[in-house]
């Protein structure tokens, strides 16, 4: 509305603005405007990463390919690596402090290889998860998509480093008398569970590193604990056989090593079920699954603080 004035000159009326009297919150909901990277529901969240998933993969091989880019032996260096720390290990702990007893020399090299590479599995994934929202702030506040595409694309990098390491291992299986059977199918179900709470602990370890950095310090010291509480280099029921039964079944039972023990099972024609602890596979499901539930869960309820501050 306006007035003409005496002099013949138009002036704006004195009325009231639509907007006047409202706070942002309301001129923000009356005009349809929301909050920039605000955390989506848990449903529309899935339906994000899933609508990304082209991303994902493509992102985990890129970071896999640029990995060893710069040293001459290149993509070697994925199993050459786990291959050293095994013969370290086989000379530290089988020759020298007898890790190996109660196990035959063509079974105690395949079970010590293929400790070492499931454990560098999971070890790995955890390292990268602890960087994935520190290490690529760039990306996260030059672009908006769903942050848990990252600790799950580094996850999911350490899985396919590790297919192109279980080359190595068939082939160390069968040079000490494991040769291919049935019970190799189960390497699948097996390296599935593995990979379900691999992704989980990225997860809860990529929310826990965005807030405190200097977490990547501290894990490697936390994970080298771990993986000599797992069995990696011996037998638990056997090297604990005079320590009280709860000592052996609380270590038996922690993730790390019931994965392990499913893939030697699999793979050692020598290592039978009486090594694995009771309900092995149900344990194995119940560890992945809650890990990649609540891992995930965990890590959507602080979506919108990532790369802020």
């Amino acid at each position: 509305m306006s007035e003409t004035t005496h002099d013949g000159t138009v002036a704006p009326s004195a009325t009231a603005l639509p907007a006047e009297g409202l706070t942002a919150a309301q001129l923000a909901s009356k005009y349809g405007l929301t909050v920039s990277g605000a955390r989506p529901s848990l449903v529309e969240y899935v339906r994000q990463l899933w609508a990304r998933r082209h991303f994902i993969l493509a992102f985990s091989r890129a970071k896999l390919t640029a990995q060893y880019s710069q040293a001459k032996l290149g993509q070697l260096w994925q199993v050459a690596t786990p291959l050293l720390n095994a013969a370290v290990y086989f000379f530290i702990f089988g020759m020298i402090l007898k890790a190996n007893r109660g196990l035959s020399h063509d079974v105690y090299i395949p079970f010590l290889v293929t400790g070492v590479f499931v454990f560098t599995f999971t070890q790995s994934s955890v390292m990268v998860g602890v960087r994935a929202i520190s290490g690529n702030l760039g990306l996260v506040r030059a672009l908006h998509f769903p942050r848990a595409s990252l600790p799950i694309s580094f996850a999911l990098q350490q899985l396919q480093q590790l297919l192109y390491s279980l080359i190595v291992l068939f082939a160390v299986a069968t040079a000490f008398g494991s040769y291919p059977d049935l019970s190799w199918l189960l390497i699948v179900p097996a390296l599935a569970l593995q990979f379900l709470f691999n992704t989980g602990l990225a997860l809860v370890f990529a929310r826990a590193g965005s807030a405190t950095p200097d977490l990547a310090q501290l894990m490697p010291f936390v994970l080298r604990t771990w993986m000599y509480a797992s069995g990696v280099m011996f037998s638990i029921p056997i090297f604990l056989a005079d320590k009280p039964q709860w000592l052996a079944n609380v270590l038996q039972w922690n993730p790390a090593a019931i994965y392990m023990d499913l893939m030697r099972f699999a793979l050692i024609d020598g290592y039978g079920a009486e090594n694995l602890p009771d309900h092995v596979w149900a344990v194995a499901v119940l560890w992945a699954v809650c890990l990649a539930i609540g891992g995930f869960i965990y890590f959507w309820k602080a979506e919108e603080r990532y790369g802020r501050g």
